[in-house]
């Protein structure tokens, strides 16, 4: 009697152990969700200030800033990660395209406030791309748990749901293509 109860026990133990780790897991995959949201804050803050620096000068670039502030507008309203991520991959093309756009005007590569917001803005960038190794990592580690035998069998009875990975947009999968060769005219 005393070795059945010692093993219902040890199963015991070892569902408050798996359960426990399970619950751990998914407070990382949330608290890092959270960290990228706090970059994707801090960038979205940034942009209108970039945007008001560079229209005097952009006048005839309207279309841009509009595609600009419009994907601000679709990022911050976006809700849960598959919205999120598909709302930001739209927002950097639109920063992407406004960057390349300001190359066009030499009096804005040296205005020392666009400068400095383009320097803020690209240190968030890095800081998104930090976050979001981060996330993957959590989401990865969460979901290998709750998919390995024997801890799916806890998983399963607690309805733990597997956690989406921050993909990159189709756009950015692709390399850039760089043309090297000198033509002559």
């Amino acid at each position: 009697m005393s070795t059945l109860l010692l093993l219902a026990l040890a199963v015991v133990g070892w569902g408050i152990y798996v359960y426990n780790g399970l619950i751990g897991r998914r407070n990382r995959v949330d608290n890092a969700w959270k960290q990228i949201d706090v970059q994707l804050k801090r960038r979205h803050d940034l942009i209108p200030n970039l945007v008001e620096t560079v229209k005097g000068a952009m006048e005839f670039e309207r279309e841009t800033l509009e595609s600009v502030m419009n994907a601000r507008a679709r990022a911050v309203s976006a809700h849960g990660v598959a919205e999120s991520v598909a709302a930001e991959n739209q927002l950097s093309g639109s920063l992407g395209r406004l960057f390349a756009v300001m190359e066009n005007y030499p009096q804005l590569k040296s205005n020392e406030n666009i400068l400095r917001l383009q320097e803020e803005l690209s240190t968030t960038e890095n800081q998104i791309t930090f976050s979001r190794q981060h996330y993957n990592d959590a989401v990865t580690d969460y979901n290998t748990r709750q998919q390995t035998f024997p801890a799916n069998l806890i998983a399963g009875f607690f309805a733990f749901q597997p956690a989406e990975l921050f993909n990159v947009a189709v756009e950015e999968k692709d390399a850039p293509k760089v043309d090297l060769s000198l033509r002559r005219g």
